[in-house]
């Protein structure tokens, strides 16, 4: 990486011991890293934005919400973070009404490089813009904020695990600070050797600050999550390749994600729901069209079938529909209460 000493990137390759965080950093936002590369995230796995177009049209719905929750202002700002490259942020706009889509302004943000064929119209940006009315909406962008693993040693004592760019692990030294305190709050740790737990500090400090980027509005979380006294007891942390699972080696190679504690990301007046729940109140539904319309539309019956077999994926229990989202107005009641 630019301003790194030879000496600093050959102790890399020779196999420098390092916390999952600097490790995660460098393998998905490195120069070379598995984000920053051309296929993008959409060529190693399906999120919701991939699965259907009615998660845009859902999350338009959300927005036209906030827009009357808001008084209609003159520009309507919504902040795709972790943008991809920028399929919700497109789709949304696509989707909204002429009315609200002349008032609308898009925001993609991301590290990865601008795509060539992006609209012009949605800028390009690397941190969420600042004093925005209007949603900032973060599809699975928390989970791959890098984060601190922890693991409970022989002793009984939490320990920060330290990984090599091959993947190998060992024990380091105890955690503490911050981290320490983090971990007794939010994910206390039995003192069984082995039980293992990723420290959710930095992704409560990242969507602490995406959030308050807004003036009014909403900010939402959409993520692989799990919240106090359902916490997993070797922790999630994985790799993702060419839409498989794969061991976790930050190399660059494969994506690296670990669920969220959404719970302690919550600010103020936020609020936890299932994506089938937010979904269902967007009115997103998996119900089967009525036979009958495929005597009198046979091709209106097989987009309807279409279309339930996508929100039937998009709210599926022990699926997508699993998903925690995290709402936090911000000025404005809930708008979808």
């Amino acid at each position: 990486m630019a301003g790194e000493t030879a000496g600093a990137v050959a102790g890399r390759t020779a196999g420098e011991w390092r916390g999952w965080r600097a490790a995660t950093q460098e393998a998905l936002y490195g120069e070379q890293g598995f984000y920053r590369r051309p296929e993008g995230p959409a060529g190693h796995f399906r999120t919701s934005v991939h699965a259907s177009p009615l998660f845009a049209g859902a999350v338009a719905r959300l927005l036209c919400r906030v827009d009357e929750a808001l008084g209609r202002p003159t520009s309507l700002g919504f902040v795709d973070m972790g943008a991809g490259r920028g399929e919700l942020v497109t789709g949304v706009l696509a989707a909204l009404p002429p009315e609200v889509a002349a008032r609308a302004r898009g925001y993609a943000v991301e590290l990865a490089d601008r795509p060539v064929d992006l609209d012009h119209r949605i800028e390009w940006l690397t941190e969420p813009p600042v004093g925005v009315t209007g949603l900032l909406f973060a599809n699975e962008w928390l989970d791959n904020v890098p984060v601190e693993v922890a693991e409970v040693d022989a002793a009984g004592m939490p320990r920060l695990v330290l990984v090599r760019r091959d993947g190998t692990e060992r024990l380091g030294e105890p955690v503490a600070g911050a981290d320490a305190e983090w971990l007794a709050r939010w994910w206390p740790l039995p003192p069984e050797p082995g039980a293992r737990a990723e420290i959710g500090l930095p992704r409560d400090t990242a969507w602490a600050a995406a959030a308050a980027t807004l003036d009014r509005g909403l900010a939402v979380a959409v993520d692989y999550a799990h919240t106090a006294g359902a916490r997993p007891p070797f922790g999630t942390l994985t790799g993702f390749r060419a839409g498989r699972g794969a061991a976790p080696v930050p190399d660059g190679s494969c994506d690296l994600t670990a669920h969220v504690a959404l719970d302690a990301c919550a600010g103020p007046g936020a609020r936890l729901l299932t994506q089938r729940e937010a979904l269902h109140a967007l009115g997103v539904a998996g119900g089967r069209p009525p036979l009958s319309l495929a005597s009198t539309d046979p091709a209106a019956y097989v987009r309807a079938l279409a279309g339930a077999g996508e929100a039937a994926e998009l709210t599926a229990t022990g699926g997508l529909g699993d998903f925690g989202w995290l709402v936090q107005p911000a000025g404005i009641a809930d708008p979808l209460l």
